[in-house]
């Protein structure tokens, strides 16, 4: 990579990275050219050469947003055998993600469904694509932990995903809204006592 492209990518990466920092604290629809352009002191056809539309920018963060959520929660959780053991490390850097991040930064994902739920078009499209994609991995886990025999044989995998996501919702208001520093503590102890009506 020549320095004339890797300045280009570096300079990308710092406008995907500012149009976040917007989106998390504003919303999706906050992201402007000219916004991202004046946090960085950039000029707006600068930042339009590199990223495009406004639209693209926002899809951008989208799915920037997905791969840094996958890669502190999914990827690494990979290391573990296919079963149980999987499920628990997904669900505890889940867990200990919205600890350490969203708590800070609000969740995209959780603030974006709100923000796009009456709304359609493509940029609903890319975050319900982003969010129907985890679901799925997550109950593709929860399957292998039935095949496994560790799960029970007549878990329902859609409700225990929709469960999971629930507790980590409720963590992220208790966190963020109520200001419960035992937010995580607590989402840990509702994941056991979850998980416990559903070993085999």
């Amino acid at each position: 990579m020549d320095a004339k492209t890797q300045k280009s990518e570096l300079t990308r990466a710092a406008i995907v990275g500012a149009a976040m920092n917007l989106a998390l604290a504003e919303g999706l629809e906050a992201i402007t050219l000219q916004a991202v352009a004046s946090k960085l002191g950039l000029s707006k056809s600068g930042v339009f050469s590199r990223v495009g539309s406004r639209e693209a920018l926002q899809k951008a963060v989208i799915e920037e947003y997905g791969r840094g959520f996958l890669a502190d929660v999914f990827v690494p959780a990979m290391q573990k055998p296919k079963g149980l053991a999987r499920l628990n490390e997904i669900v505890a850097r889940w867990i200990a993600r919205m600890r350490d991040v969203e708590m800070h930064t609000g969740c995209l994902y959780t603030a974006g469904a709100f923000e796009f739920d009456d709304r359609e078009g493509e940029l609903r499209e890319v975050l319900l694509g982003e969010i129907t994609r985890w679901r799925a991995a997550l109950r593709r886990t929860v399957l292998q932990a039935m095949e496994t025999g560790e799960l029970k044989a007549d878990t329902d995998p859609a409700q225990l995903v929709s469960e999971i996501n629930g507790l980590t919702m409720t963590q992220l208001h208790d966190a963020r809204f109520l200001r419960d520093p035992q937010a995580a503590d607590r989402a840990t102890q509702t994941w056991q006592r979850l998980l416990s009506s559903y070993l085999a």
